[in-house]
Order: structure tokens, then sequence, then C-alpha cells
């Protein structure tokens, strides 16, 4: 019975896993189509003043436009970890791993389809770019770079409050709070001693 918990349980996860990657892989793909379609290299267009602006460029580089004149490098980068999470995948019995593992699948193959089959040639095609929030960022970006983000920052989340893979807290996360409460119920019993009710007296 437990066995085949397990399996609905891994099966949900997949599930999830593949959804967000191809919602994000979908939506990444389709903005950027729609970008490079309808507006020029170099165009800008303010979509909220400056907090919000659609910048059109084609990066070479990294997310947010980092490390320029290396994306073969990046392009072998983004292949390993494709292939890493797909291997590791079975393993997820967490939906909100599920979730941080499927931003992470479809920003990087959103990015690394950019790469591979974008110009000026397979492998090191220049990825295409359009959001920027001069505000907050100083850099150009797209919802590849943006899944990648939050999925990092889930990431942080679920490892700082100690969930496992399978969904439940590790004992050292779990148990933060068991000194209190060791102490309180000390405490308690120690009160209870003082006010228990008094030794009788033996009779003369």
């Amino acid at each position: 019975m437990a066995r085949s918990s397990t399996a609905k349980v891994s099966f949900r996860a997949l599930l999830v896993l593949a959804v967000v990657a191809l919602g994000v892989y979908a939506l990444d793909q389709i903005s950027k189509f729609l970008v490079v379609t309808n507006l020029t290299e170099g165009d800008v267009v303010r979509v909220l003043d400056d907090v919000l602006q659609l910048h059109f460029v084609r990066n070479p580089g990294a997310a947010f436009s980092l490390a320029s004149g290396m994306t073969w490098i990046f392009s072998i980068i983004a292949t390993g970890v494709v292939v890493f999470i797909v291997w590791f995948a079975g393993r997820i019995r967490s939906v909100a791993w599920s979730v941080v593992f499927g931003l992470l699948l479809g920003g990087v193959l959103g990015n690394l389809t950019d790469r591979l089959l974008r110009e000026p040639g397979f492998g090191v095609g220049h990825v295409v770019d359009f959001i920027s929030t001069p505000w907050m960022i100083p850099a150009i970006y797209n919802v590849a770079d943006m899944s990648i983000v939050v999925s990092m920052g889930i990431f942080m989340i679920l490892t700082i409050r100690g969930i496992g893979l399978d969904g439940v807290r590790t004992p050292a996360a779990a148990g933060k709070d068991a000194p209190a409460k060791d102490s309180s119920s000390k405490a308690d019993s120690t009160a209870d001693g003082l006010v228990g009710p008094a030794p009788t007296e033996s009779a003369p």
C-alpha cells in the first residue's frame, strides 16, 4: 500500500514538473517570437514609463547579459543541466520541488533553444532579451531568465526550511522548536510539584 502511494506521489511530481517546464518554455518562446517579429533590434517601447520597458537586444552571454562572448560554454552547461534534471526527476516526490525543477528546466531550455537555433550559428546563437526594469536592475532579460531566478529563490526557501525532495521536513528542521517545548514541559512539571498537595503529617 505504501509503495503504490509513493508511486502516485512520484507521478504527480513528474507531471507538475513537466507542466511547469512546458509552460515556461512555451511562454518564453512565444514572447521572443512576438518581439522578433514586431520590433527591430534596439527598439525601446515604454510600457509603464521607466518601470517596465520592452528593449529588444540579442545577448551572446549568460542571463542578464553577463559574460558576453562565452556563448558556447553556456550552451554546454545548459545541456548538462537539462540532462541532469531529466535524470534526477524520478527522485522528486514533492510538488514544491517539482515546481523548482520545472521552472529551472523551462528557463534553461528556453535560452538553450536560442543558443542552438538562432544566429550567428549552432551553439553560439544569441539569446533574445527584451524586458527592462531600470528602477530595479540595470540589465535586460527575458521570461527564461525570470524563471531561473524564481526557481533559485524557491530553492533557497525550501532548503532553509529543511524540506526534502519527498516534501518532509528533516528532523533537524522540524525539531528546532523542541527545546522550547521540552523546557516548557519541565517548567510545568516543576510547577506541578511545587503546588501539589502537601505531605500529610503522621498522627501522633
